[in-house]
Parts: C-alpha cells; structure tokens; sequence
C-alpha cells in the first residue's frame, strides 16, 4: 500500500532553499528601489538569468516533478521576496506557458527561447488577452484574427489591457477571436514575433502594487503575423471550431486553457506575499514593546497571529492539492485550481492588513515593508479571475447549474 507523505523530497528542500537564499541575498535588497522607480528591474532580471532562474530550463525541471510542487514551491520563496520583481521575473512564465498549453512541438522550440532571451541579453514576454470591456467575460473579447489565405497570414486588430510586460517584451502572445459568433469557443492564440510592425503599448500603467512589474496597455492595429504563428495550427483549429459549430462539447479557450495551468502558481505567489507579511508582524510583536511587556503577550494580537498562519497553511495545501492535480491530468471537478487561487489570494488581502494592524502608524510608512506588501496582495483577488469570478467557477461546478 502506497504510503501518503506531505514531506518534501530532497530535491524540492533544494530547490526551495535556493530560491530562498536568491529572494533573500537578490530580490529583497532591491525591492524597495524598484517599487519606489516603478520600472522594470534588469539588473535583478539578468541576475535571475545567470544563476539560472529565469530560463526555459528551470520552468521544464520544475514542470517535470511529478508532485506538481516544485513551481508553486520556487514560486512562494521569490514572491516572499516580492512581488513586484518577483512578477517581473516570473510574468514571461504565462506566455509560456499560453505556447505550452496550445501550441505544437515546433513552435514550443522556436519561440519559448525568444521568451527569455539570453543571460547577456535578457528579453521578457508578454501574454495578451484582457481587454477594456473583456475582463472576466473572455467571451465578449472585440480583438479579432482574419486569415489572408493570399499571403497565409493572420491580420490581428483590436486592444489588450493591463498586459504584464506589454510593449517592452520580445514575444507577444495575443488571444483574438476568429469566429465570433461562438463566443470563447471561436478564439485562438497568436505569436506576435519582435518587432512586427502595427503592435504598440501605452506607456507603463501607474499601480497601487506590483510597481516593479511592467504592466501596459497593447494596441494592434492591423498587426500581420505569417500562418505559423496560430499556435496548434489551422487544421486543429479548424477542427475545434467545428466541433463548437455542431454543438460538441470542446476543450475550454486559449486564454482559459492558460488560466487553469496557472492559477495554483499565482496562488502560491499570494501565499509568498502573505508569509513574508506574517513573519516581519510576528518578529515585530515579539520585540515591540507597549504597557511594559511585548505585545505578542496580548491575547488580540497573539491571536491574530496564530489565525494568520493558519490561514496560510490551509491555503498552501489547496495550493499543493491543485497543482498535483493539474500535473496528473486530475479534472478539477469542484474547481480545485480556482479554489487554490480563491482562498490564497484572499488570504494575502487578509494577513498583510492584519500585519499592517499589528505595526500600527509604523506599518503605514515605508520605513517598514509592510505597507508594501498589504499593497502588493489586492491584485491577488483581481488578476487571473476576480475572486468572483473564481466562486463562480466553484460554485458551476460543484452545483451542474449554469450559475450567473
């Protein structure tokens, strides 16, 4: 009988403590300077690259586990160093993972390096597929993707929002839609190669968090990119897109297909956030000391500290649970992937404001990086499905009703 174990292996204890030591020597030295420029931070970028964290490599070995632990693992040690680098560095990860999740062998070897550049030169990318009145209804998405068969190419239009790394990545992946009549089932995604003419971004969104993340806005203005970059290829495409017109149940959007691989990552990163929170409040509470004693001594904000842990414990083992299914091909029945991202989230709104509650007036000023961190957490229930839009999920799955 198989035994049952939450230990870590060796390798993911490894691989965890190294990404810890880079977050804690690299990231968390510097976040304060990049959140205050809000730009992009390449130096921290390049030295990901040079030791070996930011490539195609270290996103396949971590794929690779067979637990799905190992990304959200490497994920919550670099998000407790922040997360606004930590995005900058880990954003390229959603294109890739866009390329990954649709398209073929080909296109994963040529344009999944372009991604990342070299270690000398560095590049970032950038996945596309929000949109002003296209948020969390993917399926009201106004970009579309006409075929030229007279040149075999693919003539995208139309505009993306709050696009991580938009206008300064390399690669651009771009969700559009190719039939509009079958809503989220009649689109597809498109590799938008460096310098192809017709894509621009606004410039660099101003933010309430994540300010050392690049986020813009991208218009395509009738962008031409060759029949290679749909990525699966026409004939799957067209296959999809028959299935959908006959009524056959098919495989969710390019952009959805994205968001399922990803969510427990992204929940993980919330978990990163909240931990880092939790540590510095304890710390604090232990050596703050009011009406002579610490004020871990009193019970309100001992407990606060206790439900804290708590709360990030329960939502890292739905974070656990969700990637392993993810990498074993489990369905999620219950909308297990949006639960895991639903509760960490939330949990990061909720630890980094009680952290900030148990600092008082210091919490509130930058001298501490609590304020920060209570910053970076709101996006958590905003990004990659509203914390709405992740119940609702839950709730259509659990129930068989088309919830609205």
């Amino acid at each position: 009988m198989a035994e049952f174990s939450l230990d870590l292996s060796e390798e993911q204890r490894d691989l965890r403590d190294w990404v810890h030591g880079f977050a804690a020597d690299v990231v968390r030295p510097a976040a304060a300077e990049w959140d205050a420029r809000e730009e992009a931070p390449w130096p921290v970028i390049q030295e990901a690259a040079k030791v070996g964290l930011y490539d195609f490599e270290f996103l396949a070995n971590a794929w690779a586990d067979p637990t799905g632990l190992s990304l959200p693992l490497a994920s919550e040690e670099l998000f407790w160093g922040d997360a606004g680098i930590g995005l900058a560095i880990m954003g390229t990860s959603l294109a890739v993972a866009a390329i990954y999740g649709s398209g073929t062998p080909d296109q994963l070897v040529e344009w999944v390096p372009q991604c990342f550049g070299s270690v000398d030169e560095p590049a970032v990318a950038a996945f596309c597929s929000t949109e002003p009145e296209a948020g969390s209804d993917v399926g009201a998405m106004r970009t579309r993707a006409v075929y030229d068969a007279a040149t075999d190419e693919w003539v995208l239009s139309g505009q993306k929002a709050y696009a991580t790394n938009g206008g300064i990545a390399g690669v651009h992946v771009v969700t559009a839609s190719v039939d509009p009549a079958l809503g989220a089932r009649g689109q597809a995604a498109f590799v938008v190669p460096p310098g192809t003419k017709g894509l621009a971004a606004s410039r660099k969104l101003k933010k309430l968090g994540l300010r050392a993340s690049h986020t813009a806005d991208v218009f395509l203005d009738d962008v031409r990119v060759p029949g290679a970059c749909l990525l699966g290829g026409r004939d799957a495409l067209e296959q999809r897109l028959d299935r959908a017109r006959s009524g056959q149940r098919s495989q969710s959007s390019s952009a959805m297909r994205t968001f399922e691989i990803t969510r427990p990552t992204v929940g993980a990163q919330a978990l990163g956030v909240a931990r880092a929170a939790h540590e510095y409040a304890l710390d604090y509470a232990k050596e703050r000391v009011q009406f002579g004693r610490p004020i871990i001594e009193n019970q309100a904000v001992a407990f606060a500290l206790a439900d804290m842990r708590t709360d990030i414990d329960a939502a890292r083992l739905l974070v656990w649970r969700a990637a392993w299914m993810g990498r074993n091909n489990r369905p999620f029945a219950a909308g297990e992937g949006s639960m895991s991202k639903l509760r960490a989230g939330e949990v990061a709104v909720s630890v980094t404001g009680k952290a900030l509650q148990i600092l008082g007036g210091a919490g509130f000023v930058r001298d501490h990086p609590v304020e920060r961190w209570y910053r970076d957490a709101k996006i958590y229930t905003i990004f990659e499905g509203t914390s709405e839009i992740q119940r609702l999920v839950v709730s259509r799955a659990i129930s068989g009703h088309q919830i609205r």
